[in-house]
C-alpha cells in the first residue's frame, strides 16, 4: 500500500471514529489531554505500519491497542519521579483489557458525551473550544479547520495545544457533568455547535462566504448530541440548523453570488431538511417546558420555511416570536431583526421608528447592519436619496464580501431607477 493510500485510510478512520477513539482512551487513562496525544501518536504509527502491512481488518481496534500501549509507556516514563504514575502503570498492565473492553458499546455513549462537554468546557476560550471540538469530536484535520476559518495551520495547532494545557492545569475530569451542572455545561456545548454552524453559514471572504461543509459538520455533531442527551434545547438547536440549512441550495446564483432571502427560488429549498427541522421542533415542544432561545429562533426559521413567498410569510407571528426572544436574550441584533419583521407586518414606517430608537444607543455603532436596514426601509418608502446614502454608509463599514455585493447591488438599483 502506498503512503498516500495509508494516509487516506487513517484519515477516514479518524474522521468517523475520532470521538470514540479519544473517548475510550480518556476513559482508560482518566486524562483527556493525554488521551488526545496518545490518539495522535497512534495515528502516526498507523501511517507507517499500514503503508507496509496494509489496513488491518479492525482499524479502530488497531488504533486503540496502539494507544493503550503508548499509555502504559507514558505512565512508566513518569513513574520514575512519581509513585502515583508507577501505580497507574502497574494497574494498567495488570488489567490488560481487551480492545472490546476499551470500545465497550455500553460506555461509548458516555465517552462521546463527556468528550463534547470537556472540549466545550467554560474554562476554554471560544476559539479553542471550536478548534478542539472540530478536531477530537468532529475528526477534522488541523488543515481543514484552518482552511474553514481562514487562518494559518499553526494558529489552529496552537489553539488546540493551549486548550489541552488549560484543561490539564484546571484538572478538569473526563466525565459527564452531574445533573445539577448539566444545564450550564450543556449551554456551552450548544453555543459552540451554533458558532461552528454560523461560521459555516456566513464565513467571510470571497468564495468561502458560505462553507456549507462546516455547517453540515455542526449538524452532524448536533444529531449525535440529541441522541446522547435528548433535552428540548438540543432538539431546538438541531431544528434551527436544519431549517436554516434548508435554504442553502438557493443562496447562490449561477455565478456564485449570494441571493437575498426575498429573492430566493423557494422551490430549490431542501424539503427533506425542512421536514427534519420541523420534526425536531415538534419534539422540543412535546417536552412541555416551553421554548428557549434556540427554539424561538427555530420557530422563526419555520415561518420562513413553510411560506411559499416572502409576502405569504406570517410576519405577525415572527414579530411575536422576536418579542419573546428579546425577553429571553436581550440583544440589539434581535431588536433590529424585530424592526425588519415589524416593517414587513405593519409597514416600513413602523419599522423605521424602531431603527431610529436603536440608533440612539451605542451597541451597534460602527456596524454596517444598522444603516443597511435603514437604507432598505427608506427605499421601500420611496426616499431614494436617503436610502442610497444609508447603503453607502453601510458599505464603508462592511468587510464581508457577500454582504458588500448585496449592498453594491442595492446602490446600483437605486441609481438605475433614479438616474437624476
Amino acid at each position: 500500500m502506498s503512503n498516500n493510500q495509508a494516509r487516506a485510510a487513517v484519515e477516514a478512520v479518524w474522521r468517523s471514529e475520532s470521538a470514540r477513539i479519544v473517548g475510550a482512551l480518556a476513559r482508560y487513562t482518566g486524562d483527556f489531554p493525554l488521551a488526545e496525544d496518545l490518539a495522535q501518536e497512534a495515528l502516526a504509527e498507523a501511517l507507517v505500519s499500514w503503508s507496509v502491512n496494509g489496513v488491518p481488518a479492525e482499524p479502530v481496534g488497531w488504533l486503540l491497542t496502539a494507544g493503550r500501549r503508548r499509555a502504559i509507556d507514558a505512565f512508566r516514563r513518569r513513574a520514575a519521579g512519581d509513585a502515583k504514575f508507577a501505580l497507574l502503570a502497574n494497574d494498567l498492565t495488570e488489567e490488560d483489557p481487551t480492545v472490546d473492553a476499551l470500545f465497550n458499546p455500553i460506555a461509548i455513549e458516555d465517552d462521546v458525551l463527556a468528550l463534547m462537554f470537556i472540549s466545550c468546557h467554560p474554562v476554554l476560550a471560544r476559539e479553542s473550544c471550536i478548534a478542539l471540538t472540530l478536531r477530537v469530536v468532529g475528526g477534522l484535520g488541523t488543515d481543514e479547520i484552518a482552511k474553514a476559518f481562514l487562518v494559518p495551520v499553526p494558529t489552529i495547532q496552537a489553539r488546540i495545544t493551549r486548550a489541552k494545557k488549560t484543561l490539564a492545569a484546571a484538572q478538569i475530569p473526563f466525565e459527564v457533568p452531574e445533573q445539577h451542572e448539566l444545564p450550564e455545561r450543556l449551554g456551552s456545548v450548544l453555543q459552540v455547535l451554533y458558532l461552528i454552524f454560523s461560521e459555516g453559514s456566513f464565513a467571510s471572504g470571497g468564495e468561502a462566504w458560505m462553507r456549507t461543509d462546516l455547517a453540515a459538520e455542526a449538524i452532524r455533531l448536533a444529531r449525535i448530541l440529541v441522541k446522547l442527551t435528548p433535552e428540548p434545547e438540543v432538539f431546538s438547536l438541531l431544528a434551527l440548523m436544519e431549517l436554516t440549512a434548508a435554504r442553502f441550495p438557493a443562496r447562490l446564483d449561477a455565478s456564485g453570488r449570494p441571493v437575498l432571502l426575498e429573492d430566493q427560488d423557494r422551490r430549490r429549498w431542501d424539503q427533506s431538511a425542512i421536514r427534519r427541522g420541523r420534526a425536531a421542533l415538534r419534539t422540543a415542544l412535546s417536552k412541555g417546558r416551553g421554548l428557549g432561545a434556540y427554539g424561538l429562533q427555530a420557530s422563526i426559521a419555520e415561518c420562513h420555511a413553510v411560506a411559499r413567498t416572502t409576502d405569504a410569510t406570517d410576519w405577525h407571528r415572527i414579530v411575536t416570536l422576536y418579542e419573546a426572544l428579546g425577553r429571553l436574550a436581550q440583544s440589539p441584533i434581535i431588536e433590529l431583526n424585530r424592526a425588519v419583521a415589524v416593517a414587513m407586518a405593519s409597514g416600513p414606517e413602523a419599522g423605521l421608528e424602531l431603527v431610529k430608537n436603536l440608533e440612539k444607543g451605542a451597541a451597534l455603532k460602527g456596524s454596517h447592519v444598522l444603516p443597511a436596514v435603514r437604507g432598505e426601509l427608506l427605499a421601500r418608502l420611496g426616499r431614494s436619496v436617503e436610502a442610497r446614502d444609508s447603503f453607502l454608509e453601510a458599505l464603508r463599514m462592511c468587510s464581508n464580501a457577500a454582504e458588500r455585493f448585496a449592498l453594491e447591488r442595492k446602490v446600483e438599483n437605486l441609481e438605475a431607477a433614479n438616474p437624476g
